[in-house]
């Protein structure tokens, strides 16, 4: 689970900005937003606020960035890292720093890396267990463009397989991404890789296609389909069963006969069938029960309200399955307010080890204290740089926040700044 999430110099954030989930003294909504790992009390959401271009999306683009940094490690020397630093200065840094830290089978470990759209420029791990030792450190020759990593004390890695590990780490790769490609044993790296593999994902954003990997979900028995069924019947939108059914196309077809076959559906279903040459992409009906007669609808004829939470059904049901962390852009994006307040009560009583990073505009939440923790809201903001700025509603002192306080009206108000700030109605 993760603890803290920092970034500096990426995209709209120039400072250093710190995202935290670990829980602050207050015992409100603990059996439900809390969950106890030894010392720590993590939370297990963290809600997003603020205007347009106020920088909430780079959160999760610069967590999505770390995340493909590891996973995804460059091929080649000459590959460059898909960023861009800070940019309202006149000098401008090229270096930009992410900072994690988090928990993997009840040991902490915090990572940074520092890095250009060129190299990895620095990489450090440690762990705590629960003393703060080294795992690794790295640093590179950027004239060389060669990599230096040593390892803590306390490391089985000798110093042949430092040196294989070097030659697979480029100097755009980070050290994790160097040994996901190195056929070797480090209990402490693997560790870390598969947290990164296993517990994090991509960020889901409106226009993210995701009705094929939930629909793939059933199809290889890594979800059951009756969860997220139990799910969509809650919601009110009469759907009482789901179908899914392979559809193969021949690759050497004609393209508009492909397309024909698949008219309203997203072009990003056809997925080439490994070894052939062949197309596939998995057609989905909903079932809907009304007035005791059951109805088949493929799902290109469904509201976009509704395939938006198949998709958020699909995803709660991962999150409550398995433990996940989701980064969600515009989570009420397509939802009614009650189906989006539904989505968050239901993941918090269910989940027991998942947590979801979302940014949002839905405000409603704000009027309702039963729904939220003051440490589990957080806000985006400008300041006079054109910088962004992250803060919480629990860093606000009685002056400002008081337990009486309405934070929707305060919010309104301007009191927690991260509004808009518009002129008048009037053109010229």
């Amino acid at each position: 689970m993760i603890l803290n999430f920092t970034v500096q110099n990426f995209s709209s954030i120039k400072e250093k900005q710190t995202l935290s989930f670990e829980a602050d003294k207050s015992a409100h909504l603990e059996e439900s937003f809390v969950i106890k790992t030894g010392r720590f009390r993590i939370l297990k959401m963290a809600l997003i606020f603020g205007a347009n271009a106020s920088g909430k999306t780079t959160i999760l683009k610069a967590l999505n960035f770390l995340l493909d940094l590891v996973l995804n490690p460059a091929g080649s020397k000459t590959e460059e890292l898909d960023f861009k630093p800070f940019l309202f200065v006149q000098e401008i840094d090229q270096n930009a720093i992410i900072r994690i830290e988090f928990i993997s089978n009840a040991i902490k470990y915090s990572y940074e890396v520092e890095f250009s759209t060129i190299a990895v420029v620095r990489e450090v791990l440690y762990n705590h267990t629960p003393g703060k030792s080294l795992v690794f450190k790295r640093n590179t020759d950027l004239t060389n463009k060669l990599t230096e990593i040593r390892f803590g004390e306390k490391i089985r890695a000798d110093k042949t397989v430092s040196k294989i590990l070097e030659g697979n780490t480029l100097w755009n790769n980070t050290v994790l991404g160097g040994y996901l490609k190195t056929n070797i044993d480090i209990a402490e790296l693997k560790e870390v890789c598969d947290w990164f593999g296993d517990y994090l994902h991509s960020v889901i954003n409106p226009r993210t296609s995701m009705e094929r990997f939930i629909s793939s979900k059933f199809e290889n028995g890594e979800l059951p389909k009756e969860n997220v069924v139990k799910i969509l019947k809650k919601a009110d939108l009469n759907i009482s069963n789901i179908f899914t059914k392979e559809e193969v196309y021949d690759s050497s077809e004609s393209v508009a006969a492909i397309l024909e076959s698949i008219i309203n559906s997203s072009i990003e279903e056809l997925q080439q069938i490994e070894g052939t040459k062949k197309l596939s992409r998995i057609k989905i009906t909903f079932e809907h029960t009304v007035n005791q007669v059951r109805y088949n609808l493929p799902i290109e004829l469904e509201s976009q309200g509704t395939r938006r939470y198949f998709v958020i059904a699909g995803l709660l049901a991962l999150l409550i399955e398995k433990p996940t962390l989701l980064p969600i852009d515009e989570l009420e994006s397509s939802l009614h307010p009650d189906l989006y307040q539904h989505f968050i009560i239901t993941f918090l009583l269910n989940s027991k080890h998942s947590q979801i990073i979302a940014t949002t505009h839905n405000r409603e939440i704000l009027d309702n204290k039963d729904l939220f923790r003051n440490d589990a809201i957080w806000f985006t903001d400008k300041n006079n740089n054109g910088a962004t700025e992250i803060y919480s509603l629990a860093d606000f002192d009685s002056s400002v926040i008081r337990n009486t306080t309405n934070i929707l009206n305060a919010y309104k108000s301007g009191k927690l700044r991260a509004n808009p700030v518009l002129g008048d109605n009037y053109i010229n």
